[in-house]
């Protein structure tokens, strides 16, 4: 047992633990009334959460929550993330993530946050647009007259 003393009185006793280095247990009754809303919470809640606002938001929290050893260490990230549609909006979050998805596959919450801060979310993507074969997009697309007229003339040479 572990026992816990305050002023020479003993506040807490816990079972120890014996499994890896950094194994933990947690007693929700001891812990801080900020804390303990989180214990309320649970992957699947963030993962529906972001589905709601797009599937690129969702891919970045999945991302967000596997990064971290314990998941429930990444609540709070995940929280932050998502409430940047309040501050933006649904669809700019949703852009957002895509495009921090596009650098990498582990997207965090302050790549998201600056993406969105500077603008860059409202940047078209650099797509290059090939055009169809009719199109005149091209400076030396020649008409079928063209080639007539050269073989017209190389056959004058030969």
């Amino acid at each position: 047992m572990v026992e816990i003393f305050y002023k020479n009185t003993r506040i807490a006793c816990h079972r120890r633990l014996y499994g890896h280095p950094g194994q933990y247990s947690t007693v929700i009754e001891h812990m801080p009334e900020k804390h303990r809303q989180y214990t309320q919470w649970n992957a699947e809640r963030f993962i529906k959460w972001a589905g709601e606002i797009g599937p690129k938001t969702q891919q970045a929290v999945k991302a967000i929550i596997a990064s971290k050893k314990v998941e429930e260490q990444s609540y709070k990230t995940c929280i932050a993330l998502l409430k940047l549609a309040d501050m933006y909006s649904v669809k700019r979050l949703e852009a957002a993530c895509e495009k921090a998805l596009s650098y990498t596959a582990t997207p965090n919450f302050r790549s998201v946050r600056t993406i969105l801060k500077t603008g860059s979310d409202r940047l078209k993507q650099d797509v290059v647009e090939i055009p169809d074969e009719n199109s005149t997009a091209f400076a030396f697309t020649r008409g079928a007259a063209y080639y007539v007229e050269s073989s017209v003339q190389g056959d004058s040479n030969g």
